[in-house]
């Protein structure tokens, strides 16, 4: 797979680091309790179909870039900087 980095171009995938889904999760208050904790580390979505990704350009620029695939077709449809 490659990435398009607005700052460098097409690169290889190898040049990113994957860090999560772009939407931040709900973090629970501090005394929620070891469950809501457990859940918010450990439990993410693994949805089918489109997903909007934040990306880290490790060996590149350094950017953070949010990115918009296909989890079925690994298609990518946009890569923007997470700034923006």
């Amino acid at each position: 797979m490659r990435l398009r980095c607005p700052l460098c171009g097409e690169r290889d995938i190898r040049e990113f680091s994957y860090t999560g889904a772009a939407v931040l999760a709900h973090r629970p208050a501090p005394d929620s309790g070891e469950a809501a904790w457990d859940d918010y580390v450990h439990l993410r979505e693994n949805p089918a179909g489109e997903t909007r990704d934040l990306w880290y350009h490790v060996s590149g620029c350094g950017a953070w870039l949010v990115v918009t695939r296909d989890t079925v077709s690994h298609a990518v449809h946009t890569v923007e900087l997470a700034a923006q």
